[in-house]
């Protein structure tokens, strides 16, 4: 059974449209991210989902059944802010029996399920405290706490770690995975930070304007964009443009300019010879070497333009030609593998790293 489900869901505010026939499926017990960048309709379909707002069009399923009309609190979800939402009046204690309250349980039993959830989000000791005595990650737990003491089938997480600062936001991401396996429930995650959702979740619904343009684990979505778009947002991205000179039995020759650029051949895309494609290529799948490497496909002659410190790694901007620029990051080992501008190297990568877009690239996104 699905845990959430959308079909051909969208939202009209005004004369605008937020979401365009939206589809996605959500397991029972997955952590599933939603990313994409502002605007793009993250926190309406949260909302939707939560019944906060209703669809103009389609059909929303929370554990196979359609929630039409359901209204938000007979829903079995609940629902963690950015902002948290926490009641400054009530201690630590009382803000996380709140929620549980509502469900008109006993009193040994309201204490015993707080004392559970205090425990599972480590935050013994502080019941008695009130939100201005916390800081912004035991706040962010209190409001998660609160969330799961209800116990509800889905977890609805709108950015809950965009508030906290960089080094915080790692550490909760990290224990925020670690509550999700413990509890095998379901997250529904909303974010637009790329890494956040490759870290965190099983799954991610790549989300642009209203649409899903992918749906896949971060792997898929990592190696394998379905479009430009999803390339581009995730992650950094060399993109170049060229026309099919060769198709071999497992590769594909793709003339740049003057510069040949050895592929694979795509898994269920039909190309020929003489057609015009558009090639991703990942910085970090590029190997600088002052030689050419045999074990390589591509051996790609370069001068070093710009070369950037990054304290764990180098960031170089290469000009192989009039008509191609690269960028390539290499892991910074020590001074001696450091590259200045002004030298030659040879830009080396795998014909597998050279990955050929779908002609989709500048077309419609497909439903998730």
């Amino acid at each position: 059974m699905l845990a959430v489900e959308l079909r051909d869901v969208s939202k009209t505010i005004g004369h605008q449209g937020v979401l365009s026939r939206l589809s996605i499926a959500v397991q029972v017990g997955e952590f599933f991210a939603l990313l994409g960048p502002s605007g793009c309709g993250k926190t309406t379909t949260l909302r939707l989902i939560a019944g906060l707002d209703r669809p103009t069009s389609g059909e929303i399923y929370l554990n196979g059944q359609s929630v039409s009309g359901v209204p938000p609190y007979q829903r079995d979800v609940n629902t963690v802010f950015q902002n948290y939402a926490l009641f400054p009046h009530l201690t630590v204690f009382q803000n996380i029996a709140f929620g549980v309250e509502m469900q008109r349980l006993a009193k040994p039993l309201l204490a015993s399920r707080v004392a559970e959830v205090v425990d599972l989000v480590r935050l013994g000791g502080l019941e008695q405290r009130y939100p201005h005595q916390l800081s912004g990650g035991e706040q962010q737990r209190v409001a998660l706490a609160r969330a799961i003491a209800r116990q509800p089938s889905v977890l609805l997480l709108d950015e809950p770690l965009g508030a906290l600062d960089l080094q915080l936001r790692k550490e909760m991401q990290q224990e925020l995975k670690r509550l999700q396996r413990r509890l095998g429930m379901t997250f529904l995650y909303v974010t637009h930070d790329q890494e956040e959702a490759l870290m965190m979740a099983d799954r991610i619904a790549v989300l642009q304007a209203g649409r899903a343009w992918q749906t896949g684990t971060p792997v898929e979505i990592y190696e394998y964009p379905s479009s430009a778009f999803v390339a581009s947002f995730i992650g950094e991205t060399n993109f170049f443009c060229g026309r099919i000179a060769l198709c071999a039995a497992e590769a594909v020759r793709v003339d740049v300019g003057s510069i040949a650029v050895w592929a694979d051949f795509p898994d269920g895309l039909k190309v020929a010879a003489g057609q015009v494609v558009n090639l991703a290529l990942r910085p970090e799948k590029i190997l600088l070497h002052r030689e050419p490497l045999t074990t390589f496909q591509n051996n790609l002659s370069a001068v070093v333009d710009e070369a950037v410190y990054l304290g764990t790694e180098m960031r170089y901007t290469l000009r192989v030609s009039l008509d191609l620029s690269l960028v390539a990051r290499q892991q910074n080992l020590d001074a001696g593998t450091r590259l200045t501008p002004g030298e030659r190297v040879f830009a080396c990568f795998l014909s597998r790293s050279a990955h050929i877009l779908p002609e989709a690239t500048s077309g419609s996104p497909g439903d998730a």
